[in-house]
């Protein structure tokens, strides 16, 4: 990347970004992950409760990107010492600092669907 007019690239936890947005989107890229921090950006979650508002994800890739996201350090596990216990998962103070920028990523996606497409209740969506 082009700064100041010399070139320059990141070099973040063992590796090399030679864009901002890559590093932006090494963390959050991919089609699940943006998606769980948006339901974690509001307070702690339990595994099925993710799992329920996501329902389109396997329980496989769920349990990857949370095990992805808290090595990265976006988000906390949080055993508690029950039977059977208890596990929740929530934003980090790190993983806090996305927040602005999924609500407007989030909020560009309602624009584009007002415009291009129509707001519906999920019960009229055909398979659910």
């Amino acid at each position: 990347m082009l700064i100041n007019g010399e070139e320059q690239v990141i070099q973040l936890r063992g590796e090399t970004f030679h864009c901002a947005l890559d590093v932006t989107m090494h963390f959050i890229g991919g089609k699940w992950k943006t998606v769980v921090l948006w339901y974690l950006r509001n307070g702690k979650k339990r595994f099925s409760e993710l799992k329920k508002l996501i329902p389109d994800i396997t329980e496989k890739m769920l349990s990857l990107q949370l095990k992805t996201l808290e090595e990265d350090g976006l988000v906390r596990r949080t055993v508690y010492p029950e039977v059977p216990p208890r596990v929740e998962y929530e934003l980090t103070d790190f993983g806090r600092t996305t927040v602005p920028m999924l609500e407007e990523i989030a909020k560009w996606g309602r624009t584009l669907g007002s415009v291009e497409g129509k707001m519906v209740r999920k019960e009229e969506v055909e398979g659910h």
